[in-house]
């Protein structure tokens, strides 16, 4: 006979809690009323103790989960009933197998992340224990500071195990759950998992901070020391950690900060306030950026473009190119052949500063800019001065959809040695571009507009777009940026000059 554990009465208005600590682990005996875990709402913790005495045969709720009111949190197995089936699953685990004979275990390990990426975050599970999940089908996405990567089921089973819950950073070579190829398995299977790789941490188990605590103590800048905890054992909680915020900021400071604090807001401001965690995506692009301006001696030259005549050339043939090609052509097309053009007569913009070294690079490695829903990427269009129009288009139109969706590769985004941003099809006119380390230029497209032209002394609407060229004054001189963009501008005003190479 087993007795339920399920989540109490958690208060007025209180609909959800996310499991804190476990006390005991399965096989542990308990006695009737003795805490075996605790639960943590918005508002106050919560301790559950157990219903019957017994053994912890399965725990169904497990750290860090978020759980309903009455949701099952384990069962309690009357002693008599849960030794014999115990000692069994512990055999096996320790080898890595599942309990039940034939029903074998397989670690789902984070896949391979890329050269130089070491740790992801587990943005998202798509599957929770006790699932069911084919080979190959999704399981969960880890998000790089690069790109996304789905994790595939390796093997066909059950979800028996989530070790990396969501929000977990791991490394390149961590285990995010188990599986079990037999169903009947599953049941011993929680209850045996945890045993192996919980018992190291036993000992301090008890005095482990809230994971709400640790959030707001990261985020205020505090660390345990400056906590005094009220929780079992000296556990550090929440409210905890917003008594010693509100006495630190009634306490006269002693000298300045070394930082300056978040601007104190009201009661009000702070209740219609909403705090994100930024992704590891965006926490890479504003290192990138800042690190940027902080090393390049960056500088923006500027001038404008008529583009009458790629527009007239691209109205001309634009169907033409779809019937043959089976893509379309776009100006990006032109824009990257007219940089390559101009990248020959300039190389040193095509070039970067190793130590006290200039490196020239005799080939074109373009990347193309582009926005997703989570960050700007720029994909690599590799050796682009050897390609044609079509083989441009195809490449932009190929690695700007594998963007979006988040399905680009590492390697996708590497090596580029010169860069192409379009603001424009957001609607800019003009704007500054950052460099893109360890490139030396970054090129700005923007908005083609409408304006009065002298052209041979008279007043003609032509459509215009301005140009801006970002540079690292370390190595590129003014002369030389100038010079860039001005054929650039050349080649757009005329493209046959793209092909007579002029």
């Amino acid at each position: 006979m087993t007795t339920e554990v399920r989540v109490p009465t958690l208060g007025e208005s209180v609909t959800e809690a996310t499991v804190a600590t476990w006390f005991k682990k399965p096989g542990d005996s308990v006695a009737q009323d003795e805490m075996l875990c605790e639960l943590e709402t918005d508002k106050v913790t919560v301790e559950v103790p157990a219903p019957a005495a017994g053994t912890l045969a399965e725990i169904v709720a497990k750290e860090g989960e978020t759980v309903g009111v009455d949701a099952l949190l384990a069962n309690i197995a009357e002693a008599g009933e849960a030794g014999p089936e115990t000692p069994e699953p512990k055999a096996d685990n320790s080898a890595g197998l599942a309990p039940a004979a034939g029903a074998g275990s397989v670690d789902v390990m984070v896949p391979t992340l890329g050269e130089s990426v070491s740790e992801a975050t587990v943005s998202t599970w798509f599957k929770k224990v006790g699932d069911s999940v084919a080979q190959d089908e999704m399981l969960c996405e880890l998000e790089t500071d690069k790109v996304s990567v789905e994790v595939p089921a390796p093997a066909a089973g059950v979800l028996a195990e989530i070790t990396a819950p969501e929000g977990t950073t791991v490394d390149a070579s961590a285990k995010l759950g188990v599986l079990y190829g037999d169903g009947a398995a599953v049941a011993a299977a929680p209850a045996d998992a945890p045993a192996a790789s919980d018992a190291p941490a036993a000992a301090s188990k008890d005095v482990a901070n809230a994971p709400s605590a640790e959030k707001a103590m990261a985020e205020a800048g505090l660390s345990a020391s400056d906590v005094k905890g009220s929780g079992r054992d000296g556990r550090i909680m929440k409210e905890d950690v917003a008594s010693a915020i509100a006495a630190a900021q009634s306490a006269p400071s002693a000298a300045a900060p070394a930082a300056a604090p978040r601007a104190p807001v009201s009661a009000d401001d702070a209740s219609r306030e909403e705090r994100v965690k930024m992704t590891r995506l965006r926490q890479t692009i504003a290192k990138r950026l800042k690190d940027s301006q902080n090393t390049a001696a960056m500088l923006t030259t500027y001038n404008e473009v008529d583009m009458t005549e790629v527009m007239a050339l691209r109205n001309e043939y634009k169907d033409l190119f779809l019937k043959k090609h089976g893509v379309k052509l776009g100006f990006m097309s032109f824009f990257t052949k007219a940089c390559c053009h101009a990248l020959k007569e300039v190389p040193e913009v095509n070039a970067e500063i190793d130590g006290t070294d200039i490196v020239y690079k005799n080939f074109v490695h373009m990347g193309i800019a582009a926005g997703t829903p989570t960050g700007l990427v720029v994909p690599v269009i590799r050796d682009a001065d050897a390609m044609s129009f079509a083989d441009i288009e195809k490449a932009i139109a190929e690695k700007g959809a594998r963007a979006r969706d988040g399905k680009l590769s590492m390697a996708e985004m590497q090596g580029g040695t010169f860069t192409i941003s379009n603001g424009g099809v957001y609607g800019s006119l003009m704007s500054s571009p950052i460099l893109n380390p360890p490139q030396s230029g970054i090129l700005g497209m923007h908005k083609i507009q409408d304006r009065p032209m002298a052209i041979n002394g008279k007043v003609e609407i032509r459509p215009m777009m301005y140009l801006a060229l970002s540079y690292d004054h370390r190595i590129v001189d003014g002369k030389g940026a100038v010079t860039f963009l001005v054929r650039v501008k050349e080649a757009l005003e005329d493209p046959r000059r793209l092909l007579m190479d002029l």
